[in-house]
Parts: C-alpha cells; sequence; structure tokens
C-alpha cells in the first residue's frame, strides 16, 4: 500500500489505501467492516453481496478506528493482514484500508471516501447499528442500499469469547 494508491475527497478526514486494486472497477458493491478474525458469517456475507453480480471491493478500518470502537485487544489481526484475508477470497475483487480519526464514522465522510469509487451498492448486515447511516451514504451516492442477513451467534466477538472459554 503506498499513500499514491489513496482514494479521498477533498472534504474527508477518511483515506482508503488499496492493498488490491482491481484493474477494472466499474460500479461495483462495497462493504466496510472490521473484519477482525474472518469466520464463516464474513464469507456467507461477502459471498451473498457478489452474488448479486456485481464486483465487490471490501473497505477495512484501520487498526486504531477498530482499537478505539472495540477496545483493547482489538483488533487481533493488523489492518493489512486482513486486507490481504478478505482480497483472497474468490468473491471479493479488492481491499482498502480506511484510515482516519476513529470519531470519524458519519455517513458523509464515508460518502465521500468512496465517491471516487462510484459505487452501485452498499452493503451491510440486518441489524447493524449504522443502518440508517448507511442508508444515508448510498443515497447521497446514488447507489442502491443492500441489506443482508446476520448469520446468528457468528460474529468476531462470539468467536473471541468461545475461544477464551477452549484455553
Amino acid at each position: 500500500m503506498t499513500d499514491t494508491d489513496a482514494t479521498h475527497g477533498a472534504d474527508t478526514p477518511l483515506v482508503a489505501h488499496w492493498f488490491e486494486r482491481p484493474e477494472l472497477l466499474e460500479r461495483p458493491a462495497v462493504v466496510t467492516g472490521a473484519f477482525d478474525v474472518l469466520h464463516v458469517g464474513h464469507v456467507r456475507f461477502l459471498r451473498s453481496i457478489a452474488e448479486r453480480g456485481l464486483p465487490l471491493v471490501v473497505g477495512i478500518e484501520s487498526d486504531r478506528r477498530v482499537g478505539a470502537w472495540k477496545g483493547p485487544g482489538r483488533p487481533v489481526n493488523p489492518a493489512e493482514e486482513r486486507a490481504e484475508t478478505v482480497a483472497a477470497l474468490a468473491c471479493v475483487s479488492g481491499s482498502f484500508v480506511i484510515e482516519g480519526p476513529p470519531g470519524v464514522a458519519d455517513w458523509s465522510a464515508y460518502a465521500e471516501l468512496l465517491r471516487p469509487l462510484d459505487p452501485a451498492a452498499l452493503a451491510y448486515t440486518a441489524g447493524d447499528r449504522y443502518t440508517q447511516a448507511k442508508i444515508r451514504g448510498a443515497d447521497a451516492l446514488g447507489a442502491q442500499a443492500w441489506e443482508l442477513p446476520f448469520t446468528p451467534g457468528r460474529s468476531t466477538t462470539a468467536a473471541l469469547g468461545r475461544l477464551a472459554h477452549s484455553l
């Protein structure tokens, strides 16, 4: 990743550093998140987005942003490794790391970050606490908002809890 690979709007404090940028990228579906410890819930979610027929690009939140939101000990894996892991999935066309102050999480900042990608859709899981913000961001970008099912009991927090109890 280099700064020359960055995508950002002039008015946003968020910057995207590409880990793997597709050569041709027309109107992708985009999803953002921590993707800290990859599990079957992530795989099912990403696969279901890709099955809708658009190239899928995944934004991985930086270590600083994840740590501020999730607390001590998170993320478990560094951002570049999370971006590499997600990019290796057959259903994913590319990935980038989102850098910026942890306090910046509003829909307008994400809309400006993603505007150069001209996304056709923004995807999120059912029950996402930022659902309304993601719908507003999609609307601002002229993109569809895709709500996809959450896989019950399959989250990074749940996986880490099971692991801690098994040690």
